[in-house]
């Protein structure tokens, strides 16, 4: 029995230290099992349809990572998601350059961001429900704004395919700003005196106050870099698109959190890192196209992404539990 505690605490102390070998060890055998039961699952054309979809999935899920590590939670993503690509939309139909659509769209999300953080940290609102509450009012004003219609834009640009355009046959630019962004997160996350004042703030506040930490300026940061990222991946997937309609973006924020969990990140704040977030978007998008390869319908992809998401907590949960012990 002893030597059994030991086990487990060694390899609880392992998937502590490397949050990501969980997502890592899943991904591998749902790879394995589509291998033998997708048609066409290892051609590139398959591996770029899932980079391509867990690129714009894995932006707004590397937000969340930085937002959940400090012990709060982004409903709002969605919506940001939406009236980021919204806003590109409109704008360029209206004549006013791409590059600065852009601009302001990220400038919008970074608004929705501030109002969430300072409605959070200044008011002490769980984060749940505020961003619960914007989600539903950005998502009405985009309905308001459009009358429900769906917005397209039908000039090319250069600009929009470097946002989202074929650069190596079926891949897109999409996975190359992907990496950038899940690269550069990480570095600061890691190596940098904010990283470590994120972690602070996610694993004990008051703790991280007496180290002159400001956690409320932490934590309103992050909420401003998770929508803005949001904002980043909605303009990325309008250009894929060239259109958008009002309902963009819903259902994405409990996609980016079950894909942020999967990957190793404590929903309790204080644990995780974006190479767990990384392997956690790969595989939901190697589910999503597993599954539909496999002659699956596509309402099981949320059924299955449900047991993941669960058996992920619990794992999370266990391993945990070890590790104190």
């Amino acid at each position: 029995m002893e030597n059994k505690s030991k086990f487990n605490s060694s390899i609880a102390l392992l998937f502590r230290t490397h949050p990501e070998l969980g997502a890592l060890v899943g991904l591998v055998l749902i790879f394995v099992v589509f291998c033998f039961t997708a048609t066409r699952f290892l051609s590139l054309e398959s591996l770029a349809g899932i980079v391509t979809v867990a690129s714009e999935l894995g932006i707004v899920a590397a937000g969340i990572t930085f937002l959940m590590i400090t012990g709060e939670f982004d409903l709002s993503v969605g919506s940001t998601f939406g009236v980021s690509a919204m806003t590109l939309a409109i704008t360029a139909n209206a004549g006013i350059p791409l590059w600065i659509g852009f601009l302001l769209a990220l400038a919008a999300a970074f608004f929705i961001g501030l109002i969430n953080g300072i409605i959070t940290v200044k008011y002490k609102i769980p984060s749940f429900i505020t961003t619960l509450g914007t989600m539903m009012l950005w998502r009405g004003v985009l309905l308001a704004v459009t009358g429900g219609f769906a917005v397209r834009y039908w000039g090319t640009s250069s600009f929009l395919h470097g946002l989202n355009g074929h650069f190596l046959g079926e891949f897109r630019t999409s996975s190359i700003w992907f990496f950038i962004v899940i690269f550069l997160l990480d570095v600061i996350l890691v190596r940098t005196p904010y990283g470590n004042s994120t972690y602070a703030t996610g694993g004990n506040k008051e703790a991280a106050r007496v180290l002159g930490i400001s956690v409320d300026k932490v934590k309103i940061t992050n909420f401003i870099i998770c929508a803005m990222l949001a904002g980043l991946a909605g303009c990325i997937q309008f250009a894929r698109f060239n259109s958008v309609d009002p309902l963009r973006g819903t259902g994405m924020e409990l996609e980016a959190i079950a894909a942020v969990v999967v990957g190793g990140t404590l929903m309790s704040g204080g644990y995780g890192n974006l190479i767990g977030t990384l392997f956690g978007v790969l595989l939901m998008g190697m589910v999503r196209s597993g599954l539909i390869m496999s002659g699956a319908p596509a309402y099981w992809y949320q059924a299955f992404i449900g047991i993941i998401l669960i058996l992920a907590v619990i794992t999370n949960t266990k391993l945990k539990g070890w590790a104190i012990k």
